[in-house]
């Protein structure tokens, strides 16, 4: 499967659906049954696992929203992009780097993420 920027809007897409029951059929739809989600706060293995980090991210910042901090690019089977995390229309405070590889059925088996911005307090 050819990866692509749709792969990370649907991406991002998940990581702000705030409805319990909205977010489980995205991360479905999104993520394959064994990816794995690692970044330098979290590795999660599974559906489950990456959606109780999505909750858990929302938890913590609530009212953020993530976006794509310019287009992602996209070869073979892998993409990546930049994303910002924080309110909306405001200056986000957290900036972060993914990179992504897509199966064969075209859903997400594993993600590297980076931190590139983050608040010191």
């Amino acid at each position: 499967m050819t990866a692509t920027a749709a792969h990370a809007e649907r991406y991002i897409a998940a990581w702000n659906q705030t409805d319990p029951a909205a977010r489980r059929r995205a991360v479905a739809e999104v993520f394959s049954p064994d990816a794995r989600y690692t970044d330098p706060l979290v590795d999660a293995e599974g559906r489950a696992a990456i959606e109780a980090t999505i909750a858990a991210v929302q938890q913590q910042f609530p009212g953020f929203v993530f976006r794509l901090a310019g287009p992602a690019d996209a070869h073979h089977d892998q993409l990546r992009f930049t994303w910002h995390l924080g309110p909306e229309g405001d200056e986000p405070p957290i900036t972060g780097f993914d990179v992504a590889v897509v199966d064969a059925d075209g859903r997400i088996r594993t993600v590297l993420g980076f931190l590139d911005r983050v608040p010191t307090s």
